[in-house]
């Protein structure tokens, strides 16, 4: 359950309906998944039949029509269970499907979002290269304009669905280096002569969700494809990164709550010098301690939360969201594997995959270091 009382009733059913899934569908697969590394491309067709793979779409899109307090309870239920599964459902949510929402005109809507909104079609998107992280302006990948079409050359890396995605946003240079107005979004289905995947990448954790490269090989794309107007590509990435924010933070108070709740559940149940642990002050502090920064990084997330529902400026509350709860979710699923123990260190309990699976959130989408950045700078925009 929420730590936050104040959930609405419908939001309790959401919250619900995404707890019953989760572990019916993915709980008795998580392990066998994350050693094999599988990426469970039914269960996300299952996802999309279930209405969480178009949370934010309006139902005449064939989405779920809802808002950003849902997202953020789906998104968590999930990742209580499966940190990979979350992500995944974060990607597609947030910055492929809702890229093209956002910025796509009536016709791109029309033929791309109800095939991603119902979980036909897994997506992706592509900023990251492997030279250009955070320093995203000095993308090498180009787009060259060549009559009704574009031609792509270059590597995206890091990308979610990369490899079986059925489609992917993909952000290229048409300008100058370094011009925040030099780069272009473009739309780009699977099978499109020159789009191919890379390397799949072997990681610590998240291992169930899919991670590989993206290559452009003089891969020519229809001008009807680019998304808004050419040069607006950098610009737009930023505003669909304040979405993905609140995403990753959801994300990654969805692994601290797992990883509490696997807590609280072995201190009541682990027997030493004849009483449960959770008696013990080493022990209930640190559950004090999990369960106050929980609450604390889901109360920003809601906040966050709030002001993109009512399409306020988010930017900055967003990037604290995304900050914090990353941060707490690394220290409370090392504080959950310490309460186990020596058990904490095997993988016949849970906590060392939330362990391994929580150091993503302080990464994607912005680094901390980023998130601090961005915070700074418009804290000083404020004053």
């Amino acid at each position: 359950m929420s730590t936050v009382q104040h959930l609405s009733h419908d939001l309790r059913i959401i919250e619900d309906s995404a707890r019953q899934f989760a572990r019916v569908n993915i709980l008795p697969h998580v392990m066998e998944w994350d050693e094999s590394q599988h990426f469970p491309m039914d269960l996300m067709h299952q996802l999309g039949a279930q209405g969480f793979l178009g949370v934010l779409i309006p139902e005449e899109y064939d989405g779920s029509g809802l808002g950003y307090q849902e997202y953020i309870t789906i998104i968590t239920e999930i990742a209580k269970v499966c940190g990979s599964i979350g992500l995944s459902l974060a990607a597609h949510n947030s910055l492929c499907t809702n890229h093209i929402y956002t910025f796509g005109n009536e016709e791109q809507r029309r033929k791309w979002i109800p095939k991603l909104a119902t979980g036909e079609w897994v997506g992706a998107w592509g900023l990251t290269e492997p030279n250009t992280g955070s320093d995203a302006m000095r993308m090498q990948c180009t787009a060259v304009r060549d009559g009704d079409d574009y031609i792509l050359n270059g590597t995206k890396c890091w990308i979610t669905h990369g490899k079986s995605g059925h489609i992917a946003v993909v952000i290229a240079r048409t300008g100058d280096l370094l011009d925040s107005h030099g780069m272009t979004a473009f739309v780009i289905e699977r099978g499109t002569p020159g789009f191919n995947a890379g390397k799949k990448e072997n990681k610590l954790g998240m291992r169930a969700s899919e991670t590989a490269e993206i290559i452009f090989e003089d891969c020519r794309i229809p001008a009807a494809n680019v998304l808004g107007k050419e040069g607006d590509g950098f610009i737009q990435s930023m505003k669909i990164l304040d979405g993905g924010r609140i995403s990753i933070g959801a994300l990654a108070l969805g692994i601290a709550k797992g990883a509490y709740e696997a807590s609280v559940q072995y201190a009541k149940d682990r027997k030493q010098f004849g009483q449960p642990i959770a008696n013990f002050q080493a022990i209930s502090f640190k559950l004090a301690d999990m369960a106050t920064k929980i609450e604390a990084a889901e109360m920003l997330l809601r906040k966050a939360a709030d002001l993109k529902n009512a399409g306020k400026n988010c930017t900055k509350v967003a990037a604290m969201a995304k900050y914090y709860a990353s941060e707490i979710s690394v220290q409370v699923s090392t504080d959950a594997v310490q309460i186990f123990g020596g058990y904490g260190y095997t993988k016949d309990f849970p906590v060392e995959k939330f362990y391994r699976d929580s150091k993503l959130c302080t990464i994607g989408e912005g680094t901390s270091e980023i998130q601090k950045m961005v915070i700074a700078r418009e804290l000083i925009k404020e004053l």
